[in-house]
């Protein structure tokens, strides 16, 4: 009977994985890269195109990059975690020049020992999405740190973003997928192999700032 239980809970849970994938699939194509977001790169990339500048090719390939990786690799059921890195640098570096000066942006994305690790597509970039929606804006002096490690089969990835007092950030869930929902798949995906951790706190100097620290067991 116990064996019967557990084939039982794994058959759901494997369901739960199946619809929980056809579900966000639609979801990725439609708004992890928001229409927003592409609207302002593409204004850049008029811009640019006026100007003659020699950035004008650099854009169009990073946002070609982009599309590619949503089009057709993030189909798998898993990418390489360099993939999913690359994909993440060129979701940046245009948010990176769509604001220029405005934004301190800090980004550590190098410290791979296991480049060659695998992990579901399109998992990080949500965090990253969220932290652009609330991290600009009316904030004196926004800032917004991303960092990654993968290293001893663990993979750890933080974002902090300032954001405003009356910013309801730990309940949004219009960005992207939304936090709840990454964070639903996470639990779908690693169970017990994975640490959600978000926070929300004040520095010194009244700053209110949020974060989030994931830590993942690579497999």
């Amino acid at each position: 009977e116990a064996l019967l239980g557990d084939k039982v809970r794994a058959d759901r849970l494997a369901r739960q994985k199946q619809e929980e994938n056809l579900k966000t699939e639609l979801s990725f194509l439609r708004s992890q890269v928001s229409p927003h977001f592409l609207f302002n790169v593409l204004n850049n990339i008029t811009s640019l195109a006026r100007k003659k500048s020699d950035e004008l090719v650099p854009t169009i390939v990073k946002l070609s990059s982009l599309m590619r990786y949503m089009l057709y690799e993030a189909n798998e059921e898993k990418v390489l975690l360099k993939t999913e890195v690359e994909y993440l640098s060129s979701y940046i570096e245009l948010q990176r020049q769509r604001f220029g000066d405005k934004v301190k942006i800090a980004v550590q994305l190098d410290n791979l020992e296991q480049p060659d690790a695998r992990i579901e597509p399109m998992l990080l970039i949500p965090f990253v999405e969220n932290a652009f929606k609330h991290g600009v804006g009316f904030i004196p002096e926004p800032s917004i740190t991303i960092s990654l490690t993968a290293a001893e089969g663990e993979l750890v990835f933080s974002v902090n973003n300032k954001c405003n007092k009356d910013d309801n950030e730990l309940k949004d869930t219009a960005s992207g997928i939304g936090l709840a929902n990454v964070s639903r798949r996470l639990s779908l995906l690693y169970g017990e192999a994975h640490v959600l951790d978000i926070q929300k706190e004040t520095d010194v100097d009244n700053n209110i700032w949020f974060s989030i620290t994931l830590h993942v067991k690579l497999h």
